[in-house]
């Protein structure tokens, strides 16, 4: 097992999720170091948190990306003095299966197949193909840009409009390490003004939907439905074999999962999280009881207060 200095990470192909530019801007979101290990070519980015030590993966999707991990991994955690890994598992490359650690299974993510000849609107469920019909009908139009532009603002009203917690509201440096990121933009306008924007990491074969913003006409004419089909028509366009749109809050079944399902109702790809405990005697410790319980909030000494 070995941590690869910055320039070996820069230099290496790796899904956006991997990047050393994304794992530092989650770091600011986790407080911790940003890292990325190597073992018998599988790789693994983490966020190593003090107080007590641990380790998470980056907000979105990490864990091993090959398999013959695990072991060397419990050892390297081990020597640090690592209490706890929480691993949020990535539904595209599976590495949820065989994991030798607790694995909670969660609603599946939603992997819009790409296919050259597939037909992406016809794929759709009926009611987004009425809401593309909708906001076609209402004058948008959809243009592809690179980077962020004018992201920001139309995301932060969207989430203020929403009540979205505090955690949604990134600061600077997180924007501003994503911006050194490969990223494309989807930005649908009605009478020239964007109404609807979707945020895309592009790492081929995969282009992930990051984040979104929309205002209420971009609700109300269907713009935020048609932004989606279009980013999937380009990717498709450009070789990419999936779009893939993740999931619900918290991995659930919720309206947002079900919102993204009907884009492509049988591309489902199963989704998990991980727990892992490599001190036990310092978990108990630490969580002040006298089991170790994977059920609830995990770590349990990291729950947040009431």
């Amino acid at each position: 097992m070995r941590e690869l200095d910055p320039a070996a990470w820069d230099a290496l192909e790796l899904d956006a999720y991997y990047r050393r530019p994304y794992v530092e801007a989650a770091a600011l979101l986790d407080k911790g170091r940003p890292f990325l290990l190597e073992h018998d070519g599988a790789r693994f980015a983490g966020i190593e948190r003090d107080e007590p030590r641990d380790v998470v993966t980056p907000y979105g999707y990490g864990g091993p990306t090959a398999d013959g991990f695990w072991d060397a991994y419990e050892e390297w955690a081990r020597e640090r003095g690592v209490v706890t890994t929480f691993v949020r598992f990535h539904p595209l490359y599976g590495n949820q299966r065989g994991a030798p650690i607790h694995v909670d299974e969660l609603a599946p993510t939603v992997a819009w197949r790409l296919d050259p000849d597939r037909d992406l609107l016809a794929g759709l469920h009926f009611k987004h193909r009425n809401k593309v019909t909708k906001a076609e009908n209402a004058g948008a139009t959809v243009t592809q840009h690179d980077g962020l532009g004018e992201f920001v603002p139309l995301y932060e009203d969207t989430m203020r409009r929403v009540n979205a917690a505090d955690f949604y509201f990134f600061e600077p440096a997180y924007w501003g390490r994503l911006g050194e990121l490969p990223l494309v933009r989807f930005d649908a306008e009605i009478d020239g003004e964007v109404v609807a924007s979707a945020l895309c990491l592009a790492t081929p074969p995969w282009l992930h939907y990051h984040l979104s913003g929309t205002t209420d006409a971009g609700r109300t004419t269907g713009s935020s439905t048609l932004v989606l089909l279009e980013a999937a028509r380009w990717a498709q366009a450009n070789g990419y074999e999936r779009f893939h749109l993740g999931g619900g809050l918290g991995g659930k079944e919720d309206s947002l999962h079900h919102f993204k399902a009907r884009f492509d109702p049988e591309g489902l790809v199963p989704a998990a999280v991980g727990k892992a405990i490599h001190d036990e005697d310092a978990y108990r410790r630490l969580s002040g009881g006298s089991e170790v319980v994977f059920e609830g909030f995990f770590p349990a000494y990291r729950r947040p207060s009431r």
